[in-house]
């Protein structure tokens, strides 16, 4: 089954390529995609009003059922103990990286990170910083981890967000 995912950038991206970050991300380094063109769209919006004179939206395509058979993929179907522990280990281990190719799930933003920041202070729990982060509207995102990875999406078109 295609799917199509969109990915809000500077640039137009004909051909995908992992990127070293500038700063700690929720999945650790890659490429980084969601099913939500609105979700892309607001990405651009904000790095436009900071650091992008203009952007764009890429889409792409690519066969889930086909990677399940070739490739590592880790799933987080919603904001649970174990993605919270993942996100906190990209985000706060020096050094960490995980074996995935590809790793899906909740997007840990600004307001969510809010709550995390909570979390690491020892002001809440884990068990109330999930059951928060179950109450918001989680866009989702995936990361295409490896080379190997990115060969299976296939460039759809493009954008300017104006």
């Amino acid at each position: 089954m295609k799917t199509v995912l969109y990915h809000g950038s500077s640039e137009i991206i004909v051909s995908p390529e992992i990127r070293e970050p500038n700063r700690t991300l929720d999945f650790g380094k890659g490429f980084y995609l969601t099913t939500s063109r609105e979700q892309a769209e607001r990405l651009v919006r904000n790095r436009m009003t900071t650091v992008w004179p203009k952007g764009f939206v890429n889409s792409y395509s690519f066969d889930k059922d086909i990677l399940k058979e070739s490739l590592k993929i880790k799933s987080f179907g919603d904001a649970n103990d174990e993605w919270v522990d993942f996100v906190m280990k990209n985000r706060m281990m020096q050094g960490f990286e995980h074996d995935y190719d590809i790793v899906i799930g909740p997007v840990a933003d600004d307001k969510v990170y809010a709550q995390f920041s909570l979390f690491e202070g020892g002001i809440i729990s884990k068990e109330t910083l999930v059951a928060e982060l179950k109450t918001y509207k989680l866009a989702d995102q995936y990361l295409f981890h490896t080379e190997k990875s990115l060969k299976f999406l296939e460039f759809i078109t493009h954008y300017e967000v104006i």
